[in-house]
């Protein structure tokens, strides 16, 4: 079976099995590297060899169409090797927003912003709340076979993020799509969702955020446990060697589909308060 057929053209066809089973495990094999080699780039300088096709190829060799991977160790990059890093040991935190927009001359945004978990440190300074983003390090700078971690606590860093506020262009160079969620080290989950659902299942907009959320970070399949398809999806990947994990998987992605006439097509999260607006 080819990941074009697994993955359909609709929802109801589209969210079956296969195409549920290697989702997940192209994002464990993402989820590996980037717990492995991300953390500030002033710091840890990013690996521009994550896109190398051949090394693509070799990580895309490590999936089976037929059973689930134990949590794969992350990749060895062609332009430096395994680095002497550390097992991560963040433990991330999740308060974020987004909103995505699109104004009446076409431009774009998506923005993502955070102060961590809900109301930051819960301290009021001059008129705004402060950040608890220093959850967001690895406390530890070393591992426990002492191996310095990319995503190590220290003064003047930047710690590791999940945000994903995305812009999708057209064959033109177009803006095409505006997305993105809140979520913690979900978000990635969640904006890969909504983008296979546009791009590859040919949802709208709405459609694509009311999706059943899904994925794995490296572990298990975890599932919106209180979506209505959750347990008739849970179904579907067992037979692959999943252990599924029901989570309250609450996302809150905002999406923009920008048509070739101009008009646009937005969708809100329906877990939170989000809305679609025009004006």
């Amino acid at each position: 079976m080819t990941t074009v057929e697994a993955l359909g053209t609709r929802p109801v066809d589209a969210m079956n099995g296969p195409a549920l089973h290697l989702i997940a495990e192209a994002e464990k094999l993402a989820y590996a590297d980037r717990d492995f080699y991300l953390g500030d780039p002033d710091i840890v300088p990013a690996p521009v060899g994550l896109l190398d096709a051949r090394y693509l190829q070799q990580r895309r060799a490590l999936i089976s169409v037929d059973g689930a991977m134990a949590r794969p160790a992350p990749g060895k990059l062609p332009e430096i090797g395994m680095r002497e890093l550390g097992e991560d040991a963040t433990v991330e935190q999740a308060g974020t927003s987004h909103f995505s927009i699109v104004d009446a001359g076409g431009n774009v945004l998506a923005m993502t912003t955070t102060v961590e978990s809900a109301f930051g440190s819960r301290v009021w300074a001059a008129g705004f709340v402060l950040n608890n983003q220093l959850t967001d390090f690895a406390f530890r700078p070393t591992d426990r076979n002492g191996r310095p971690l990319a995503n190590a606590v220290g003064p003047g860093k930047r710690p590791r993020s999940s945000m994903a506020p995305t812009i999708v262009f057209d064959n033109d160079g177009k803006p095409w799509a505006v997305l993105g969620s809140p979520g913690g080290s979900r978000i990635i989950l969640y904006v890969v969702k909504a983008l296979v659902a546009l791009m590859d299942w040919k949802v709208d907009a709405q459609e694509a955020t009311a999706l059943m959320n899904f994925g794995s970070r490296g572990g298990p399949f975890e599932i919106e446990i209180d979506h209505p398809s959750a347990v008739w999806h849970a179904l579907k990947v067992k037979p692959y060697g999943h252990r599924v994990s029901p989570e309250l998987l609450t996302s809150g992605t905002h999406v923009i589909v920008i048509h070739k006439d101009g008009t646009l097509e937005g969708g809100a999260d329906p877990r939170r308060e989000g809305e679609a607006r025009g004006d």
